[in-house]
């Protein structure tokens, strides 16, 4: 993931639900602290995450069996603080994270070619 500078584990596990991390996150010259913590965990199908820092919300991604091939699905839904314009930060910030997540994706398919 581009965005993110980095990942430090606040939680004794590195997998699995309740495992947390802070990621520090960059996009553009903003940077945030994202506090995420792993609510879903099933191995080879899907990890669900609360966001706990600044911006505030949940994401999940999954794994579905496509004949010869694997769908990833990723699914985000943010709320930003006040700070960050609170939901009209989110109009703008939108579409912004959208490319930097297509981006991301983009990355992630070249890496199982």
């Amino acid at each position: 993931m581009a965005d993110a500078v980095s990942i430090t584990f606040t939680s004794a596990s590195r997998e699995g639900v309740g495992t947390s991390f802070d990621c520090a996150t960059r996009v553009g010259p903003l940077r945030l602290v994202d506090r995420m913590v792993v609510t879903e965990w099933r191995d080879h199908e899907a990890i669900g995450i609360r966001h706990e820092g600044a911006v505030t919300g949940t994401g999940r991604f999954t794994l579905t069996p496509a004949g010869a091939t694997t769908l990833f699905t990723w699914e985000e839904s943010l709320a930003f603080p006040w700070w960050l314009g609170g939901p009209a930060g989110a109009l703008v910030g939108g579409p912004l994270l959208a490319l930097v997540w297509r981006r991301n994706l983009r990355n992630l398919r070249r890496r199982f070619r």
